[in-house]
């Protein structure tokens, strides 16, 4: 395992991505390139009180919110991956395990790969709150914090998975 999980039984939300990049790994922090929008995106749409840092990382539970990659095996862009490297039935059992009320995937790449690895899907699924659940669980799927993708780039998906967050706290 490249970076750990970051998990805990009955999440809120758990945050999922494809791999960790080369600035990810060199830091040994999940999201650690300058230029990536994840942690500014996570304060600026509400999941957290402060901004945090990469180095934050193993905090996140005690906010209600994990990490974790579709690929725990290879680092770099998409492109380099291998494909079959995609564990989707890993993913699925920490999924089962832990429980969380949702998983928010952090690009079209990661939730096309779940989506047509679990429940034979295709195409690119559309931004925000998927139609279809796992198992009780909530789906999102979020515009890109890669700076690679910053064209794309709306924090809106984000705020709609924050306000489900913010609604389950309520509860």
């Amino acid at each position: 395992m490249l970076i750990p999980d970051v998990l805990a039984p009955s999440l809120d939300l758990v945050f999922c991505g494809t791999a960790p990049s080369r600035a990810s790994m060199a830091a040994k922090a999940y999201y650690a390139k300058p230029g990536n929008a994840f942690w500014p995106s996570l304060h600026a749409a509400g999941f957290t009180p402060t901004r945090l840092n990469p180095q934050d990382y193993p905090t996140l539970p005690t906010l209600g919110l994990g990490l974790t990659d579709l690929n725990k095996t290879q680092f770099g862009n998409d492109v380099d991956l291998d494909p079959a490297a995609y564990d989707v039935a890993a993913f699925v059992d920490k999924m089962r395990r832990h429980r969380p009320a949702a998983v928010a995937f952090t690009s079209k790449t990661a939730a096309s790969v779940f989506l047509a690895g679990h429940f034979g899907l295709t195409g690119s699924p559309p931004y925000g709150r998927q139609a279809q659940d796992f198992e009780g669980t909530a789906l999102f799927v979020l515009t890109s914090p890669s700076g690679q993708a910053r064209r794309f780039f709306t924090l809106e998906p984000w705020r709609e998975a924050a306000a489900f967050v913010a609604a389950r706290r309520r509860a």
